[in-house]
């Protein structure tokens, strides 16, 4: 069984840009793998929008069945079976995860499952829109017991980004900046269960001190897990 490291913080605070300086460092160490397990739907329809022709129209239609599922109706059958859809893709990353660590690779995982803040930051996809009826109510149900499954394999170690609004937008200009916002403020909130170490690092500062401030925190973790 290898370590297993989460990385979180919201869009803008570096995640991917210190993720991998940490497993270049990792892997002149140990076996050592970079897992995601978000669902990514914000990337694909970033992606959608970008392109030619088409991408700016499907992008509007897939941000207006976004806004329509999270309304008081709550979400379509076909919005609910895609929802739970996405939260199957998790699952499945989340599994390839667990083989590839029990391989005694170490890990480092970018958006880790989490249940602290159920209406985002990598929490179930039904936290964000109305599910207390019909096939939204099954379906969340049971994204609700993946996701208690997936959240009990905890990691050793979490290395928390802290970053402030205008930092974020700045790298991160196509995002929308009052949901940025939220996500920021809610990154404190993210305790996983309460018993998981949690280093804190301000990623405002210069990449390299960043770099080695989450090296150290890893350091530790690494030297539990004999090669």
């Amino acid at each position: 069984m290898g370590p297993l490291i989460a990385i979180v913080g919201s869009d803008g605070s570096g995640k991917s840009t210190v993720g991998q300086a940490l497993l270049d460092w990792m892997r002149e160490q140990r076996p050592s793998a970079l897992c995601h397990l978000g669902k990514q739907s914000g990337n694909l329809g970033r992606a959608a929008g970008r392109m030619p022709v088409i991408g700016r129209g499907m992008n509007r239609t897939i941000q207006k069945k976004v806004k329509e599922a999270g309304g008081k109706k709550g979400p379509s059958p076909i919005a609910a079976l895609t929802i739970y859809a996405f939260s199957l893709r998790r699952l499945r990353r989340f599994r390839r995860m667990l083989e590839i660590r029990r391989q005694g690779v170490a890990v480092l995982a970018d958006r880790f499952p989490q249940l602290d803040v159920p209406d985002g930051l990598d929490g179930p996809g039904f936290g964000k829109v109305r599910h207390d009826r019909g096939l939204a109510r099954r379906l969340a149900a049971r994204e609700r017991a993946h996701f208690e499954w997936m959240t009990g394999h905890a990691p050793d170690l979490v290395i928390r980004l802290n970053v402030d609004p205008e930092t974020a937008i700045l790298r991160k200009p196509d995002h929308d900046p009052a949901a940025l916002a939220k996500k920021i403020a809610r990154i404190s909130d993210l305790r996983f269960g309460g018993h998981v170490p949690i280093v804190d690092i301000d990623s405002r500062q210069p990449l390299a001190i960043v770099v080695e401030q989450a090296k150290a925190a890893v350091a530790a973790t690494l030297a539990r897990y004999p090669i």
